[in-house]
């Protein structure tokens, strides 16, 4: 089952090559794009619980993504927002966080991270919506197999912010 995302990036060179990247490396579909901040808080609104992941680009061609997260504070719990940006400094990392993005990747460096994350984010839906046919505990080979995201740490190594 893939996810659903909106992708919020003016770049339509970024667009063009991240959109069958999402598909093929994390499972994730694309169902809308927008290229400034308004279209972006109409796009994720329109479609609210459409949506399990926004991807969000700081600079954008009108408004900034900082916008969009301020705007999305108050997303379903099953909803995601990460930033995807060339401008991954410590002060936007933490404003990006403090509005509320579970995540921060550089795109110039921290793309194999970005899709990690996506593909643990993908493996906790998939177990999210695993109907068990009785209520019993999942066996030890279960359990081992899926992740937790309460134990991702607070900080990522690579400096990708993670929020639990």
């Amino acid at each position: 089952m893939l996810l659903s995302a909106v992708l919020i990036e003016d770049s339509q060179t970024i667009r063009d090559s991240l959109i069958p990247a999402l598909r093929d490396l994390a499972e994730i579909e694309v169902i809308a794009v927008a290229e400034t901040a308004s279209h972006a808080v109409a796009a994720l609104s329109r479609s609210s619980d459409s949506w399990q992941l926004a991807v969000v680009d700081l600079f954008l061609r009108e408004g900034s993504g900082l916008d969009v997260l301020r705007s999305m504070q108050h997303r379903s719990s099953h909803q995601r927002m990460v930033v995807l940006t060339n401008y991954p400094t410590p002060e936007m990392r933490e404003r990006s966080v403090r509005l509320g993005a579970d995540a921060i990747f550089d795109k110039s460096t921290e793309l194999e991270l970005f899709f990690e994350w996506c593909n643990q984010l993908h493996m906790v839906h998939l177990a999210s919506n695993v109907a068990p046919r009785k209520k019993q505990r999942p066996t030890i080979t279960q359990a081992a197999l899926l992740p937790r995201v309460t134990d991702a740490p607070a900080s990522h190594p690579a400096g990708a912010s993670w929020r639990r």
